[in-house]
């Protein structure tokens, strides 16, 4: 007979092995690092995830989710302008994006090829679903410059976050050009929107923009 789960087990088990994957990455994270920590035993760990890889995919199922709850929330609040919109997104995606360390995207990239490929799904899915209605909204303010092509900024802003995880694209250059480039997804994301953004908005906006910022 199949033991009943216990859901505040299940999130437990599913923060801990979350919290270590982001620590040491996933190479260097074990069943007996997460049982460990959670302080029960292996076997009942296995009773909610039959290994590590399926502890992967569901902490990141866990943030995709929630990161999409709030991007979806801000957009559809129509009391909110376009800049307003904008920042709003930018600080809630930086904030659930900062605690990802690089060793653990390469490890992934490496190791988990299917959890690699659902991020990089996801990111090209958020880029058309939502980044495009908000480029939309711009232009419908006024905010965006007449000449910008929506869907050349969307396919930028997807190739951009992208390859800029991505230790296979990065390792193609240089050592010291990317060496500068060695920081958490959260700040190499807000620096590949700002160079966007400040690119496609009209001087006013952008002027506006950067006093946020600042």
């Amino acid at each position: 007979m199949k033991a009943q789960r216990n859901e505040e087990v299940e999130l437990k088990i599913l923060e801990t092995a979350n919290q270590l994957f982001l620590k040491n990455g996933f190479k260097h994270t074990t069943m007996d690092d997460i049982s460990k920590k959670l302080g029960m035993s292996k076997k009942t760990v296995y009773q909610y995830f039959p290994g590590k890889q399926e502890l992967l995919e569901a902490s990141f199922n866990m943030l995709r989710t929630k990161l999409s709850m709030k991007v979806e929330t801000i957009l559809e609040n129509e009391e909110l302008s376009f800049l307003l919109k904008l920042k709003s997104m930018l600080s809630a995606i930086a904030k659930d994006l900062a605690p990802i360390n690089p060793a653990l995207l390469a490890d992934m990239r490496e190791q988990v090829p299917e959890v690699w490929a659902a991020l990089e799904d996801y990111i090209r899915t958020s880029a058309y679903l939502r980044f495009q209605r908000l480029i939309q909204t711009g232009i419908d303010q006024g905010l965006v410059a007449s000449h910008v092509d929506k869907s050349m900024v969307v396919l930028l802003y997807a190739s951009a976050i992208q390859n800029l995880i991505d230790p296979k694209f990065l390792g193609q250059f240089p050592k010291e050009m990317v060496e500068g480039l060695k920081t958490n997804p959260a700040k190499i994301y807000d620096q590949a929107i700002s160079i966007i953004f400040e690119g496609i908005l009209t001087p006013e906006a952008r002027e506006e923009y950067l006093r946020g910022k600042a």
